[in-house]
């Protein structure tokens, strides 16, 4: 399974709110109707919030980037699947169609986009959990860039070998439903798809996401304490200066599974 990661900013246009009503009421249903042309597997969308605990999240990592104002996710079977299939007719001239739509809403250059791939820490069987707007569960999305000192190769090992099980044996204390490290693939079809859209952005490298469930009352001081674990460790491979965080909503589209 691989999955497309495309972090969108809005043009300066469009309000939050009228961006997000065209994602998802004229973008979306045109992405839909050119699934089966794509082979998508699934694509949510997920739409960022504001609120207190999102930008607490941020203020106590220090100065961040700003959030984005959403992330589009698609997923297809394979790399290889998804590579064979891009040459066919249908699928050139439905990603045609989607770049044209992108282009009216989507401030292209400053909205990186890549592939990548999942690597479960804390999964729930089956791995349905979904940050609905109706539920008392947010979605965190975590983007990060590793500082420089380090290599990307030590970066994402220790990310994945260290960092992830601090936040695993937290995970009860936080209410956290899932949490998944994203890293980013360093496919050859990355290139394409930014030279299409004129992207500016430097590609990060990864994301993690976590679903928090806010109706579980937390046991206060131990989330604290995971807090306080979670932020000294980033700090070890991080570059906050070059990384953000927020908390979004959910809305799936296509789900195959």
């Amino acid at each position: 399974m691989i999955r497309l990661v495309f972090l969108l900013r809005r043009k300066s246009e469009f309000s939050r709110a009228e961006f997000h009503d065209y994602w998802l009421h004229q973008h979306a249903p045109l992405v839909a109707s050119l699934s089966e042309d794509l082979k998508i597997f699934r694509y949510v969308q997920t739409h960022t919030i504001d609120d207190d605990a999102s930008l607490a999240a941020q203020q106590a990592r220090g100065d961040m980037e700003p959030h984005y104002d959403g992330v589009a996710e698609l997923w297809w079977e394979s790399e290889t699947e998804l590579t064979d299939h891009l040459q066919s007719d249908a699928a050139r001239a439905a990603g045609s169609s989607l770049l044209a739509d992108e282009a009216k809403f989507i401030d292209l250059p400053n909205s990186p986009l890549w592939f990548a791939y999942e690597y479960p820490q804390i999964n729930p069987s089956p791995e349905h959990v979904v940050a609905r707007v109706r539920s008392n569960v947010v979605r965190v999305f975590f983007p990060l860039r590793h500082q420089t000192k380090i290599s990307e190769a030590d970066a994402r090992k220790y990310w994945l070998t260290h960092h992830g099980p601090i936040v695993r044996s937290h995970g009860e204390a936080t209410g956290t439903l899932c949490y998944r490290q994203v890293h980013r693939a360093d496919s050859p079809l990355d290139a394409a798809l930014q030279s299409a859209r004129g992207t500016e952005v430097e590609s990060y490298l990864g994301h993690a996401e976590a679903w928090i469930d806010r109706g579980r009352a937390p046991r206060a001081d131990e989330a604290r304490r995971a807090g306080q674990a979670f932020i000294e460790d980033e700090l070890n491979f991080i570059d906050m200066a070059r990384s953000t965080i927020w908390f979004g909503k959910e809305h799936v589209i296509v789900d195959r599974r």
